[in-house]
């Protein structure tokens, strides 16, 4: 291992220097105007790895993103590995909300004496990307490895991945692996190395509801004619109990985290919550439901969109019609498109005056879940541990990846195992994303060892 490591921390340089120019592609997919910047990612990601001896095959797939998938041989007997990311990144949004420039990877060092590196993608996934040709070179400056890797890196993964979802239907063969290390997930906290064993399904629906023909003037019909944003959210909370934990009629909400807890003070600092708000489920005097089993045991339900009347366009009428879109997200064991059907009834059951309420579910996917034990994800779990000089603990992940699943069922006996270099300071999808460099190095060390040992 300390081979392994001591390479890896003298490329640092070449690791900021490669994640740099890769940051530097605005490679959103389907954006128009920026076609030319996803074409150049994937070109630089296909001339990265082929100067590693991947040669690697652009395809263009259904969605018309670019999925790169190299293979270097090893022996004929050996197991397959797959190596897993992508290339392609979430809108930086306003400029003016980030400190530097999006697309310039700056480095910054902070009060505490922490080091971080800022930029697009810096951590979702580019850092995941620098992170696999660092680990491949390790690999190589000390003593290679027997197995057959194989390298995928996508280019649409931001924008539902689709293209590769057909390509694995399409084309299963190309994704057999024994094991399957997909980088595009993170420590629970830096230094703490981490194995995410679950993700959250999820589902989208959309709700509406109306009370009236149209706007009446709220003077001369105000508090007897039903207001529609009033009943959309009433209805709307009776999906929670006074505590903020979610209810759903006929569903079990009440479950339990088998693994390790996520500390209070941790969530709130992670999740950037102002002083005095609370956490949900929480304050509860008879009980307090712990932050794991909120975020990765039970449903949970999000208000993404409200739309009525906007307060810039504010009248003195009552409101005829409301909607919203809301998340939902499911442990991974359960079935999202259930539960979501299930929400549907509890809201047509729950809307109040005779309101008229229509609930659509758009789409739901499934979650997923790895068995730690098991040979190659328990491997990786002690590589993790020697690289970073602590036990590597497990927890659970809100996002949704189809890519895990639709692997699983292409290839049923390959194991898949789930980490990375995005922890929660990372602030991922939002302005002044970043990533910590020992992330980097210390994965990269873990990979590199891996494809050691496991051969």
């Amino acid at each position: 291992m300390t081979a392994n490591s001591d390479f890896v921390n003298a490329d640092r340089d070449k690791v900021f220097n490669q994640l740099s120019e890769l940051v530097a592609f605005n490679s959103v997919h389907n954006e128009p105007g920026l076609e030319d910047q996803t074409a150049g990612a994937a070109e630089w990601v296909q001339k990265a790895f082929g100067e590693l001896g991947i040669e690697m095959e652009a395809i263009t797939t259904a969605d018309g993103s670019t999925a790169l998938l190299g293979t270097r041989a090893g022996d004929a007997d050996s197991k397959t590995v797959l190596l897993y990311s992508h290339y392609d990144v979430v809108p930086a949004g306003p400029v003016d909300a980030w400190e530097s420039d999006p697309f310039t990877l700056t480095e910054r060092t902070h009060a505490d004496g922490s080091t971080r590196w800022y930029g697009r993608g810096s951590a979702d996934c580019k850092g995941n990307v620098a992170m696999h040709l660092a680990a491949l070179r390790a690999l190589e400056a000390n003593g290679g490895t027997k197995l057959n890797i194989k390298v995928l890196i996508e280019g649409s993964e931001e924008r539902g991945g689709e293209g590769l979802s057909q390509l694995i239907k399409d084309r299963p063969e190309l994704f057999a692996a024994d094991a399957i290390l997909i980088a595009d997930a993170g420590n629970a906290a830096v230094g703490q190395p981490t194995l995410t064993t679950s993700l959250r399904g999820g589902a989208q629906i959309l709700v509406e509801v109306n009370t009236l023909e149209s706007a009446v003037h709220s003077g001369q019909f105000g508090g007897a004619a039903p207001d529609a944003v009033k009943a959309l959210m009433r209805t709307l909370d009776t999906l929670s109990d006074d505590y903020g934990r979610t209810i759903i009629d006929g569903v079990d909400c009440t479950s339990t985290w088998p693994g390790a807890e996520y500390p209070e003070s941790a969530f709130r600092g992670d999740a950037q919550m102002l002083p005095g708000t609370e956490i949900m489920g929480a304050n509860d005097p008879d009980g307090a439901t712990p932050v794991a089993d909120m975020i990765w045991a039970r449903p949970a339900i999000t208000v993404t969109g409200f739309s009525s009347t906007p307060v810039s366009e504010a009248v003195n009428a009552i409101p005829a019609t409301a909607s919203a879109k809301l998340n939902l997200r499911v442990p991974a064991e359960a079935s999202a498109a259930s539960i979501a059907d299930a929400v549907v009834a509890h809201l047509e059951k729950h809307v109040p005056w005779g309101a008229h309420l229509h609930a659509e579910v758009l789409e739901a996917n499934a979650g997923f879940s790895t068995d730690p034990s098991k040979p190659a994800v328990a491997t990786l779990g002690e590589c993790l541990a020697e690289a970073y000089g602590k036990d590597t603990t497990e927890q659970g992940m809100g996002g949704s990846i189809p890519l895990t699943t639709e692997l699983q069922q292409a290839h049923p006996n390959a194991e898949i195992a789930l980490f990375g270099v995005e922890e929660p300071k990372a602030t991922i999808h939002a302005a002044n994303e970043s990533v910590d460099p020992t992330e980097i190095l210390n994965i990269a060390t873990a990979e590199a060892l891996f494809l050691q040992r496991y051969a």
